[in-house]
């Protein structure tokens, strides 16, 4: 396992260093490259400007730029802000704990809503809960995330005042956890909403295919009690794709978060990227789209392991 581990890690350093290519060019070819932040600036003169592109390299070659941006961040130096004149990694910093806080819950609800739903409706094929439960699936899988948010915000909060509509905490209260619950409860509908629908379709699929299985048939004729057959033969079995599916989800859900977190105003990495994209403030992008692409290597790695254990058949050396 752990030799399995080294060489996941150790060949996905040559594919993060392509991927880091791939975006530093991408970025430097966008309409008015790295100055586009200081084109918006009335005041900076083209004598400016020149200053600006010597002292910033953006005179030498790409390719050496490039092996300068690389070599400071495998340094941890993602660079600073052109807009806030922070660094990168900073910034990155202390906007990560309030995605994880909103994509942590939003996975738990997914996850019991989801595999539970899967569950029930696998048990009980084309009755009416499964009817019910395909039709909420579908709706829900097909609502736009940027549509569904704004109704929400609409209903419950702008009509009702049943919920805040957007922030993290009420003035005076940011360091109160309590306080804080409302204002979750919105953007984790919102971001949770669309692995619900998936999460539960792949589970039911897979129960399904369990169940129907030699050994589901022989451990209830050995007598073994309905919720020990489901319990611990199928629903560990009907698992094993699942993962892959939900691990696989885990970037996705990240990506998500940027239209949730800048509907409802939430202080996440999202919203950061959604307002560097504004500021055309190239490196702060260029960080957080580096960290994305990590994510999806370590989700990859985490798929793998977690196969591994539900299924101990597989050998990973």
């Amino acid at each position: 396992m752990t030799r399995f581990i080294l060489r996941r890690l150790l060949t996905s350093i040559p594919l993060l260093i392509g991927i880091s290519a791939l975006l530093f060019v991408l970025m430097q070819k966008v309409p008015g490259g790295p100055m586009a932040v200081y084109g918006m600036n009335p005041h900076i003169t083209p004598a400016d400007r020149a200053r600006l592109i010597q002292a910033m390299g953006l005179d030498l070659p790409l390719h050496v730029q490039y092996l300068k941006w690389l070599g400071s961040a495998f340094t941890g130096d993602l660079g600073n802000s052109l807009f806030t004149g922070r660094p990168v990694l900073e910034m990155i910093a202390e906007r990560t704990p309030n995605t994880l806080v909103l994509m942590g819950i939003s996975t738990v609800v997914s996850l019991a809503f989801g595999l539970a739903l899967g569950v029930f409706s696998a048990l009980k094929p084309y009755s009416k809960f499964d009817y019910t439960a395909t039709t909420l699936s579908f709706l829900g899988y097909s609502l736009p995330t940027f549509w569904f948010g704004i109704m929400l915000m609409m209903v419950f909060a702008a009509n009702l005042h049943w919920l805040p509509a957007g922030g993290m905490h009420s003035l005076g209260q940011e360091g109160s956890w309590l306080d804080g619950i409302p204002y979750l409860v919105l953007p984790v509908t919102v971001l949770s909403i669309v692995s619900v629908a998936s999460w539960s379709r792949f589970m039911r699929s897979s129960m399904l295919e369990v169940l129907r299985m030699d050994y589901i048939r022989t451990a209830r004729a050995k007598g073994l009690g309905e919720r020990l057959v489901i319990a611990r033969h199928a629903l560990r079995n009907a698992l094993i794709p699942v993962v892959t599916v939900v691990m696989m989800a885990m970037p996705t859900l990240f990506g998500g978060a940027v239209m949730t977190e800048t509907i409802f105003s939430w202080p996440g990495i999202g919203r950061l990227f959604f307002d560097s994209m504004g500021k055309s403030d190239y490196p702060v992008m260029m960080g957080i789209l580096l960290i994305s692409a990590g994510l999806v290597v370590l989700f990859n790695l985490l798929a793998d392991l977690l196969y591994a254990m539900v299924d101990p058949r597989i050998q990973l050396d």
